[in-house]
């Protein structure tokens, strides 16, 4: 995923799956039930289910980053680039993956 510079993910909830974020390129802050945590190239991040929890971009260059649930959010394969994409994508994870595949 990418942010643009000052963009944000916007504050969400899952409740019922575990989120990994790792910081590939870029600078910000993280907000996980209220507290603030600076992040950078490296970067990892564990937000549990039910947590509040924010990404914004504070750098002048796109944030570059990737997450992953747990269980799975989406289906197999999806990548979302960008915010925008993310936003209109209307998929959910339909309980098949690759391990299964024949």
């Amino acid at each position: 995923m990418s942010l643009k510079k000052k963009e944000e993910i916007g504050m969400e909830v899952h409740q019922d799956s575990d989120q990994f974020f790792r910081i590939e390129k870029g600078q910000g802050k993280c907000f996980i039930d209220g507290n603030e945590y600076v992040i950078s190239d490296g970067s990892a991040i564990v937000v549990s289910a039910g947590a509040k929890h924010n990404i914004v971009n504070t750098c002048s260059i796109p944030m570059k980053f990737y997450t992953i649930y747990t269980p799975p959010h989406h289906e197999d394969g999806v990548v979302h680039k960008t915010k925008t994409e993310a936003e209109t994508d209307t998929e959910h994870f339909d309980d098949k993956t690759t391990e299964g595949a024949e």
